[in-house]
């Protein structure tokens, strides 16, 4: 069977109609799903809690189900890792993916059931690859090898069968046998915990293989392909994988990396596909090449609400459901899913450029941030490390901001700080070596892409004038009051303005 045909088989052919559906048929949709996610739960310990049995619409549901961020659902998660049975979702589940922690935990444990696994993340890879065979009949994607890049994953805690890990690595370890002999590297490589022993072995086990699509961060996998680069002696990745016509990434903006990948791989037949696939689920694919936003994926076990960001910080605020969605508003994204999160707030913030169909970007977090590199640096992980460095040192900080340096050429990246002291320390550079290690030890995530400076290098400190800050605001007009200093930002907008008034 050739490309064309397997295009256009019975399978890619029903996803795409279903897909086509989703126009005019939003409501009737995920009301569908939303009763088969609480008909299915309604015996688990949250289900009786929460009366599910009575629950006949949407109304009922967003009644009687609390809105929840992880720390809510916190304990019954702790209890599903022990081994415990119908707690969130129906029966047992055994893989958890380790995700960026809270304000109180270094790292979540998101639960990922059999359900979810087939019939959110795998339907929406599925998904991926029919819409993009419908919307390139001639690919040849499938006469070659998909490079897949994954983390890694662990025993969890002391119960039988079970495991933590990357979403990524979850992923791998599951995936059926079929689609195992379209994609590389194998799990001995695949599933390295090491990266820079995984790096250099993927480069060298793809270095000869017909590769004709990647999947994976941005980030990561540019360091992967310098690392091919290396190996081979060759300027350009299409120089190395003649065919490669695809990569599906997703994870962190891609924006900041677009033109060094162009830079590598200069074939006209080089497409770029977005997903939105998550540790909590898969939400979105850039289904139309010439549109940069990303379709909502509505029949899959995800029940979506959203909370417009003018009201988050709300005692009670707004939710609305996705038919009553509207264009142009910025919201908090809030899911359901047949992994056992109820009415959960993903931390991720939407602005939807479409609603027949549902077409979004994604616009943040729902708090400041810094996550260029799949880092998820988030401001109370910033305040606890300079707590620390600051007790160590003696050193005193008046005012901050910190944002990211973007890959250079050589795949290499930081985070850049300015910082104003009330007290400076003795040595600068031992106060960003101990800012640098206690955001290892506070935040996973971080710590994972600082490993051995392979993508994440030292961070570096700008010390500031007396009075940068104030001045800066006073620019602005918004000295004193409620004003405040933006702390992190995945923007280089505010430290680049702030280096300019240095330079001046």
């Amino acid at each position: 069977m050739n490309t064309t045909q397997l295009a256009n088989n019975l399978f890619f052919q029903k996803r795409i109609k279903a897909i086509l559906k989703y126009n005019d048929h939003s409501k009737e949709i995920q009301t569908n799903v939303l009763q088969k996610l609480v008909n299915t739960a309604k015996n688990t310990e949250w289900g009786k809690i929460h009366n599910y049995s009575e629950i006949k619409t949407y109304e009922d549901f967003a009644s009687r189900v609390p809105l929840n961020t992880y720390e809510e659902l916190k304990g019954y998660i702790q209890r599903m890792r022990q081994g415990e049975s119908d707690i969130l979702w129906k029966g047992s589940v055994n893989w958890f993916a380790k995700s960026s922690g809270t304000t109180n935990d270094k790292s979540k444990f998101i639960p990922v059931s059999k359900d979810g696994l087939w019939d959110t993340h795998y339907l929406g890879g599925r998904d991926s690859v029919a819409t993009y065979l419908y919307n390139n009949p001639k690919s040849k994607l499938f006469s070659g090898k998909s490079l897949l890049l994954g983390g890694s994953h662990t025993p969890n805690l002391n119960t039988p069968n079970s495991l933590v890990g990357d979403l990524s690595a979850i992923l791998i370890e599951n995936t059926p046998k079929l689609v195992n002999l379209t994609r590389i590297p194998p799990k001995d490589i695949a599933l390295l915990s090491d990266f820079e022993e995984k790096r250099d072995r993927i480069a060298r086990y793809a270095l000869n293989k017909n590769v004709t699509s990647l999947s994976g961060v941005p980030s990561w996998m540019l360091s992967v392909l310098h690392r091919v680069l290396e190996i081979s002696g060759k300027e350009r990745i299409d120089q190395v994988w003649p065919n490669l016509e695809l990569f599906f990434h997703g994870g962190v903006a891609f924006t900041p990396y677009r033109e060094q990948y162009k830079n590598i791989i200069k074939s006209p037949n080089m497409h770029y596909v977005e997903v939105y696939n998550a540790s909590e689920g898969f939400f979105g694919i850039q289904t139309d090449p010439e549109d940069s936003s990303m379709q909502l994926m509505i029949d899959y076990g995800v029940f979506y609400e959203f909370i417009p960001m003018s009201e988050f910080d709300k005692e009670n605020p707004t939710v609305v459901p996705l038919w009553e969605v509207k264009s142009g508003i910025n919201y908090a994204m809030v899911i359901s899913t047949t992994c056992g999160l109820w009415r959960y707030i993903i931390g991720d913030t939407v602005k939807f450029t479409n609603t027949n169909p549902h077409k979004f970007i994604i616009t943040g977090r729902t708090k400041h941030f810094i996550n260029a590199f799949g880092e998820e640096l988030i401001v109370d992980n910033a305040e606890k490390g300079l707590e620390q460095a600051c007790i160590a040192t003696g050193a005193l900080v008046k005012d901050y901001t910190a944002a990211p340096i973007f890959m250079d050429v050589n795949a290499q990246c930081r985070h850049q700080w300015i910082i104003e002291f009330a007290k400076q320390p003795e040595n600068i550079d031992e106060f960003a070596t101990i800012l640098d290690r206690s955001l290892q030890a506070i935040n996973s995530d971080y710590e994972a892409k600082r490993y051995k400076d392979i993508t994440l290098q030292p961070l570096q400190i700008i010390n500031a004038p007396s009075g940068l800050f104030d001045n800066w605001l006073k620019q602005k007009g918004k000295l004193g009051g409620q004003h405040k200093i933006p702390r992190l930002s995945n923007s280089r907008q505010y430290i680049e303005e702030l280096i300019q008034m240095i330079n001046e």
